[in-house]
């Protein structure tokens, strides 16, 4: 990597951190150009170069955050022997992961990241598929292998993702679940959602 492709990788990584602070104090109407530039020391013209444009900015921490999530999740299911001990550890390492950062995931499950997800979903899809692949790849062997319900993989992912989404959104913005004591529950209770018929039958 040249000098610089050196700069401009610090200049990112100071405007997104720099972004992220000002989200946590101010939420979105923080993230002001202004605002970003006297905090991450980097000028308008940087940013803009990097960036495109301020939203820009606000989809490049949303995606740095999602990359991490999702390499966090797949590195919890390769620790696992298991279908049910993987849907556990997804489970586990989401809200893990939303507890210790709360503010990116707060940013990550915001009303504009859910627009940004239902108007540009395939191209968020396009630029994780080196994080999802590892995910969808264990869904599908362990249901060719018999370990969860014949369904698709899409549909499994539903069935996983969407209590522990609602659990997480519900604890960054009521704060009324204490999720030491949700998490085992959300795990046995999406376990059973896509385990065979045959485990409960």
């Amino acid at each position: 990597m040249s000098p610089k492709q050196q700069r401009g990788e610090a200049t990112v990584d100071r405007v997104l951190d720099a972004a992220l602070e000002l989200y946590a104090e101010s939420g979105e109407a923080g993230l002001t150009l202004s605002a970003i530039t006297q905090a991450s020391g980097a000028s308008a013209g940087s940013i803009y170069h990097h960036f495109g444009s301020l939203h820009g900015v606000t989809t490049a921490l949303a995606m740095r955050w999602l990359g991490r999530l999702l390499g966090d999740l797949a590195a919890a299911l390769r620790s696992t022997d298991d279908a049910r001990t993987g849907i556990h550890a997804i489970v586990r390492a989401y809200l893990d992961f939303v507890r210790a950062h709360p503010e990116a995931a707060r940013l990550m499950h915001s009303s504009q990241a859910d627009h940004e997800g239902m108007a540009h979903a395939k191209a968020i899809r396009d630029a994780q598929e080196a994080r999802l692949t590892p995910i969808a790849a264990w869904l599908q062997a362990r249901r060719e292998a018999g370990e969860l319900a014949p369904l698709t993989t899409p549909v499994i992912e539903s069935l996983i993702m969407g209590p522990v989404v609602g659990a997480a959104r519900r604890w960054l913005s009521v704060g009324d679940i204490d999720l030491d004591e949700a998490t085992p529950m959300l795990q046995e209770h999406i376990w059973r959602s896509v385990a065979p018929l045959s485990t409960y039958s």
